[in-house]
């Protein structure tokens, strides 16, 4: 054999000797990859049988090419693509950690905020004093305070007879609100609102609803009853004066931060329809809120 024939075969041995372990460390690669692809689907996927995503780039079946022929593009192409994945995996791996991290802070705000709220409501709260509004007559207008309810009161208010079955029942939850029979007049309002939801009055109802709530120091049960009048009857007559209140529920829930945004909304949305009692009363409340 010519010292040119045993340096060709010296050379070709050499050659297929250094791909080979290439080859390997590029399935060893692969491997990990799959391996770790798996651990990231079982965190998306917890227990899903049948959910799990097949890996694109598997050991190759295809026959090797016989010694001699080049196969640095092809080992170059492939470590290319794995050091992608690789890169990918672990950009997909921050992303899954980070959403799961803000999911747990979520759900501990959420608790803590359950656990202050029944805190609160088992607690007895003072009635709040009433700041007018949802008498027969229009916004602002202060309405006297009840004596304290005697037993038997609510059967003696006199049923009132308008002609109209809503204006009636309105009349018959506010005076029973007025004596100060707090679980009857809920009850009263409540049916208004279910019954005539397109009359005038079920604004006026809702509001009253809200307000019995904070009167019976449930401040959690008014917040909502008042959110509620805004969202289902923004147009309605007494919806400004729900923002108002649910402000004033959200202070008894030392919620100042909440309450400002509240009368921001308040503002913003019937700057131009609020009467001047209820401007005074929400400037009252923005400065004992200290809102900025």
């Amino acid at each position: 054999m010519t010292k040119w024939m045993a340096g060709s075969a010296l050379a070709l041995v050499m050659a297929g000797s250094a791909a080979t372990p290439a080859a390997a460390q590029i399935e060893g690669r692969v491997g990990k990859l799959e391996a770790e692809m798996r651990a990231v689907q079982r965190k998306v996927f917890p227990g899903g049988a049948g959910a799990m995503v097949e890996p694109q780039i598997a050991p190759s079946t295809a026959p090797v090419d016989a010694a001699g022929v080049p196969a640095t593009s092809a080992l170059t192409d492939i470590t290319a693509r794995v050091t992608s994945l690789e890169q990918q995996m672990a950009s997909m791996t921050g992303q899954i950690e980070q959403t799961q991290y803000k999911l747990r802070q979520l759900e501990q705000q959420f608790e803590d905020y359950r656990k202050a709220t029944d805190a609160k409501l088992t607690q007895p709260v003072a009635p709040a004093p009433a700041a007018g509004g949802d008498a027969v007559g229009g916004s602002g207008v202060t309405v006297p305070q009840a004596p304290e309810p005697v037993s038997g009161a609510s059967d003696a208010i006199a049923a009132p007879s308008s002609g109209d079955p809503a204006e009636d029942a309105y009349l018959a939850g506010y005076r029973l609100w007025q004596a100060r029979d707090y679980p009857a007049a809920e009850a009263q309002l409540k049916k208004v609102v279910a019954t005539y939801p397109k009359h005038r009055r079920a604004s006026f109802a809702q509001n009253l609803l809200g307000r019995s709530y904070l009167d019976e120091g449930k401040p959690s049960l008014a917040s909502i009853a008042f959110y509620d009048n805004y969202k289902k009857f923004p147009d309605g007559e007494r919806a400004p004066d729900s923002l108002y209140y649910l402000g004033t529920a959200l202070l008894k829930l030392d919620k100042p931060a909440d309450a400002c945004k509240v009368y921001g909304e308040l503002t913003d949305v019937y700057g131009s329809k609020i009467s001047p009692g209820l401007k005074a009363d929400v400037a009252k409340a923005r400065a004992a809120a200290k809102c900025k």
